[in-house]
């Protein structure tokens, strides 16, 4: 019973762990009004990332491979970064935030693709986006998308 116990909570410490980390790391928000409030007011689009924390193998390499970078920190400054979470386990976000990520995938990710970048500017309107992750370290084609909208 004890190990069945554990089982169950190491995938929450370590899903846990990785929000801390995108929030340590950069200045990510949840709110997406408050992003685009943000965002008007400092001239900035809005970066949307879309992840499935405690169950996309991709967007947990990417957060290593690109969040983690030199390149993208440098290029986030450009930008309002929102974080838009879609795990599995119920337990990670509160049932309002739930409701808050579900709406914006209805609106922006309407494929539900993970991970997906998609740029919006500061009145809400999607300019572009790249989606997937193919977990080599090709981080390229990410960095592209962020140089042409800063």
């Amino acid at each position: 019973m004890k190990s069945l116990l554990f089982l169950f909570l190491v995938p929450l410490f370590l899903t846990t762990e990785m929000h801390t980390d995108m929030d340590k790391d950069t200045k990510w928000l949840t709110d997406f009004e408050k992003a685009l409030k943000v965002a008007k007011k400092d001239h900035k689009n809005v970066l949307v990332y879309f992840t499935g924390s405690d169950w996309c193998p991709p967007c947990k390499m990417l957060k290593t491979d690109l969040f983690d970078s030199a390149e993208f920190k440098a290029l986030s400054k450009d930008y309002v970064l929102l974080y838009i979470d879609m795990p599995r386990n119920r337990d990670l976000l509160s049932p309002e935030q739930r409701q808050h990520n579900k709406d914006l995938l209805k609106k922006y990710n309407k494929k539900g693709v993970f991970p997906l970048l998609k740029i919006v500017n500061a009145k809400g309107k999607a300019l572009d986006e790249y989606s997937g992750y193919s977990m080599n370290g090709e981080i390229r084609y990410h960095l592209d998308l962020l140089s042409r909208y800063k």
